[in-house]
């Protein structure tokens, strides 16, 4: 019988690849909080996209993660129209700025 030790041993962690698929798995999982806030609001994209005056397209893609190419006022408004407040945080080594 294999052991995990065993199987492991013929097939290293590669930690480059681990990280590779940590930024997608991130993603997935804001939006995935993104799209729960907005149905514990009681809302459908279609709502929340009248509401902030965007395509529902947007509140799509955004709930698919594609966050990082959302413009900053689009998706603040998207959070405070869910009753929420983005903050927006840079973090320099040791040191962290509010910059919204």
């Amino acid at each position: 019988m294999t052991t995990l030790r065993d199987w492991l041993a013929q097939r290293p962690v590669v930690r480059a690849a681990v990280e590779t698929h940590k930024t997608p798995t991130r993603g997935e999982l804001r939006a995935l909080a993104l799209k729960e806030l907005r149905e514990d609001q009681n809302l459908t994209q279609t709502q929340l996209a009248d509401i902030l005056q965007v395509s529902q397209n947007r509140i799509s893609a955004f709930e698919r993660g594609q966050v990082e190419r959302a413009q900053i006022d689009t998706l603040r408004r998207y959070i405070e129209a869910l009753g929420g407040r983005l903050r927006v945080e840079v973090d320099l080594g040791d040191r962290r700025i509010k910059i919204a």
